[in-house]
């Protein structure tokens, strides 16, 4: 009854409108969707184990299903996706030509480029040159890697003719309840058999699963089950390397996740085996598109950190840390915060869970950044299953609440009490999971096997 509810919530809020017309709707609708979920997940830690898997398998492909009901609502980003791959169907590299540019004038049709006497519209861009496009940022290359331009030429192969959005969120609903079989395969080889299927139904039933893997096709997802495919590996090596390599040539987000896959690894051998099989795997990845466009496979990058707030002369990220720290010195400190998060998964970091330390890193580095886009934490609600530490969840709410919430509260200091509510939750997890809380408090905290790193 809970997955129904939470399948029809999800419909319900797709239909309800988009992100700049009504965030309100939108927010209320997510606020419920989780709710829902929390109780679903809840309660399926106290079936069987196989009557338990069928329920989570049952439930991913119906929370998939749910995020097909509409075109996205939040984020016009998939369709950037569509034209790289109608792109390189024709034979021109991604990283050529801006959407705009005339020289991809014959691939335009009023889909993505729509004609009229108005551009007015959610997605909708009116450019200097008078087109009307549906894809953002029309005037500047990609900036996507190639194993990500890879997928989008892949699906761009298997759509029928002007079959426009559905092939990409047909894909997202495949790679999110492909990583659910993948979890669910993992926790059982590697984890609690027992408590494999409640594991996996944090990522499987998760709301943002629908939202952001399907309804937004968002590739984040392509990344997260390579992610999940490299820390699932029975042991670091070549393999593990060469599949976080493709992880991190989707989104370079991954590329936290490698001090996890190292973790309390001390052979240098090994060591240098899996960064070796890491560095092969992008460096592959890229060649192709190397030499066919040289730099510019960098596409859209650099501009992109600096439009995003990155840049030390004009930040608008690192939220926690501005709180006691000038913008200025924001950056530095948070790279070195990470940087020692990342020695300390590697050196303490328990081999037998490699997604513990990932989550730990990946989850840090989420709190530090402080990103108003809810995908990002798709990785982190990954390992989250993997680890069945559901705090780090709030960073993946913190995300949806300043991305959805901010057009309702403009001026109100939104970043900072969304990451810094996420990290109170996730600090008390860690002190509750510590065995410093008294018992009567720390009953509440789902218990776990004891592992190096906590």
């Amino acid at each position: 009854m809970l997955l129904t509810a939470l399948t029809a919530v999800v419909v319900d809020t797709l239909n309800a409108g988009d992100n700049l017309s009504n965030p309100g709707r939108l927010l209320a609708g997510y606020a419920v969707a989780w709710a829902l979920f929390a109780a679903a997940a809840w309660t399926v830690r106290r079936a069987p184990a196989r009557a338990a898997t069928v329920l989570v398998l049952l439930g991913a492909a119906a929370v998939a299903l749910a995020g097909l009901a509409t075109q996205p609502r939040t984020s016009n980003d998939m369709y950037r996706y569509a034209w790289d791959g109608r792109v390189q169907a024709a034979g021109i590299s991604p990283y050529a030509y801006p959407p705009a540019a005339p020289e991809l004038a014959p691939l335009r049709d009023n889909w993505l480029f729509p004609s009229g006497p108005t551009c007015e519209g959610w997605a909708l861009t009116h450019t200097d040159s008078g087109l009307c496009v549906s894809i953002n940022r029309p005037t500047v290359p990609t900036i996507y890697p190639p194993v990500t331009e890879g997928w989008y030429l892949a699906v761009h192969a298997v759509s029928p003719p002007d079959s426009r959005h559905k092939p990409l969120q047909v894909g997202g609903a495949v790679l999110a309840f492909g990583t659910t079989v993948v979890l669910l395969d993992v926790l059982r080889r590697r984890g609690d058999p027992e408590r494999a299927p409640a594991r996996a139904a944090l990522w499987a039933w998760c709301p943002a699963a629908a939202f952001e893997a399907v309804s937004n096709a968002h590739i984040d997802t392509l990344g997260v089950l390579f992610a999940v495919l490299a820390l699932g590996t029975t042991t670091a090596g070549a393999r593990s390397g060469a599949l976080l390599g493709a992880a991190v040539a989707v989104k370079i987000l991954p590329v936290l996740a490698l001090p996890g896959a190292l973790s309390g690894q001390r052979d240098p051998a090994r060591v240098l085996r899996v960064l070796a099989c890491t560095v092969a795997a992008v460096a592959l990845a890229y060649l192709p598109y190397v030499l066919a466009s040289g730099t510019g496979v960098l596409g859209y990058l650099p501009g992109y950190l600096h439009e995003e707030g990155y840049d030390p002369d004009h930040v608008r990220r690192f939220a926690l840390l501005r709180l006691l720290l000038p913008n200025a010195a924001a950056g530095a400190t948070a790279a070195v915060l990470l940087a020692l998060t990342a020695l300390y998964v590697w050196w303490r970091g328990d081999p037998a869970r490699p997604w513990r330390g990932a989550l730990l890193l990946t989850g840090t580095a989420l709190l530090l950044f402080s990103p108003s886009y809810p995908w990002y934490s798709l990785l982190v609600i990954a390992f989250v299953a993997l680890d069945g530490r559901w705090e780090w969840l709030t960073v993946t709410l913190a995300g949806t609440v300043l991305f959805l919430a901010g057009r309702l509260l403009p001026g109100f200091p939104l970043q900072a009490w969304a990451y810094g509510v996420a990290a109170l939750v996730v600090t008390a997890g860690a002190w509750l999971r510590s065995g410093r809380a008294p018992r009567r408090v720390r009953g509440f905290a789902p218990a776990g096997p004891t592992a190096r790193l906590r």
